[in-house]
């Protein structure tokens, strides 16, 4: 199967692969097909979700993300923690001891993702405010989600809340203030997300809703972990105490709700875990939810808590997000009250959808393969196993009218024709009569 080259954080070891079809079954965007053996990422249809990692027995999956090396031709390096990170250090005391840990290690400025979302959880509810188009809005926050949207409910684009990731809005505070602050260029200056998960670092190399990118490294939390355990048993409490910008309101975006909450949204829902935020989707499109004003969505089980590059138990770590955000004043960052919010809280961009369940670009020929689809898949015993290397029958007729699989890849089919083949076999050596044996009687 040959696409069109696409940027992704989740790849495929082949000598781990086993050519099970567990990826297979639970891949939300039907993105996996098993081929010789082996697994298979449909590039275009990838969103980055993780859940192959997850759930993958044989650890084939893995997650890539960058170094502290990517940042080496730079002058002024930023880092901009998740505020989960805060959540994966047993018994941390206070926020402020990240923040150093991560100077300690190599960064001149640190700028945290949560301060950027409490910015955000003000202009979400300035923005609602005023709003006038359809419900409910989605939030636009999980990358994940947003190409979600796009592979399998264009329809529900209208429904995105128009503005920025916090880390994005993270990207462009810091930078411009490294730029006051240092005099160096904005091209000198390197920002890195420490991240939780593989749709952050692919939205971080390929962002959506922007025209540039703002972030130079993606760094997963546990590339760093290790390096700031050591750094953190060293300091004391008045080396961190002022170093923290972040409340409450910031730190909770990490799990479950948190966006929802810090908004102050009194009608909405927050589903986390792809299939949960299939179904709430599903339910938006069939305008299941007519007295909602806002859906709060994270493809990771719990939120970012349960994002595959931390290092840390999810209910542990959501455990300790809401201790430490007890600790906390309510918020730590807010804009000084605008009468119109900045213009780069909001994309600059239109997300666009992307068009991967066509079967062609000419609609008459499009409808043709489709009618041949449909006429395979009623050949199929519709029992979804797996077995072809595709994710159900349905996928399996769309691949052979794309030209990558037959009809012999359901095993029910070629079972039956073997079946047919044997029966013929032996009712051709039924009507064939034996030789006879000729007798050596001396003619």
């Amino acid at each position: 199967m040959e696409h069109q080259p696409y940027f992704h954080s989740v790849t495929l070891n082949k000598e781990l692969c086993r050519g099970c079809i567990t990826c297979v079954k639970r891949c939300p965007t039907e993105a996996i097909r098993v081929r010789d053996g082996k697994a298979r990422i449909l590039g275009e249809r990838c969103i980055d979700c993780g859940e192959c990692i997850r759930v993958c027995p044989h650890h084939a999956k893995l997650a890539v993300s960058d170094t502290m090396q990517e940042l080496d031709g730079f002058k002024y390096k930023i880092a901009l923690p998740a505020p989960v990170l805060f959540a994966q250090i047993k018994h941390l005391d206070h926020p402020g001891r990240i923040i150093l840990a991560l100077k300690r290690i190599g960064f001149d400025e640190v700028y945290e993702v949560g301060a950027a979302a409490e910015l955000i959880s003000q202009s979400t509810k300035e923005f609602m405010a005023n709003y006038q188009g359809p419900l409910p809005l989605i939030s636009s926050a999980c990358p994940a989600v947003l190409r979600l949207l796009r592979v399998r409910f264009p329809s529900l684009l209208d429904h995105l809340l128009p503005l920025q990731p916090p880390v994005e809005l993270a990207a462009v505070l810091a930078r411009r203030a490294a730029v006051e602050k240092t005099g160096l260029a904005p091209e000198e200056i390197g920002v890195a997300f420490i991240t939780p998960c593989p749709a952050k670092v692919t939205a971080a190399k390929v962002p959506l809703g922007n025209t540039r990118r703002n972030i130079n490294a993606a760094i997963a939390i546990s590339r760093v972990y290790p390096a700031l355990i050591q750094e953190i048993k060293k300091m004391q409490p008045e080396e961190f105490m002022q170093l923290s910008r972040m409340g409450s309101t910031g730190i909770s975006w990490a799990a479950n709700s948190g966006e929802s909450t810090g908004s102050g949204q009194r009608r909405y829902i927050a589903a986390d875990g792809i299939e949960n935020v299939i179904k709430i989707l599903e339910a938006i499109e069939d305008e299941q939810f007519t007295r909602l004003d806002f859906v709060e969505l994270s493809a990771c089980p719990g939120g970012c808590v349960g994002g595959v590059m931390n290092v840390e138990n999810p209910f542990a770590a959501a455990a300790r997000i809401k201790r430490l955000a007890r600790d906390l004043p309510a918020v730590g960052t807010r804009w000084p009250t605008p009468d119109c919010l900045p213009e780069e809280v909001y994309f600059d961009k239109r997300i666009e959808p992307m068009n991967v369940m066509s079967l062609d670009s000419d609609p008459a020929r499009s409808l043709e393969l489709f009618a041949k689809m449909q006429s395979y898949e009623r050949k199929f015993p519709g029992l979804d196993c797996g077995s072809c290397g595709s994710p159900t029958c349905h996928a399996l007729a769309e691949d052979i009218v794309r030209g990558y699989r037959t009809e012999d890849d359901c095993i029910y089919l070629l079972k039956e024709k073997l079946e047919k083949l044997a029966q013929s076999l032996a009712g051709l050596s039924s009507h064939i009569t034996p030789m006879e044996e000729y007798s050596n009687d001396g003619e």
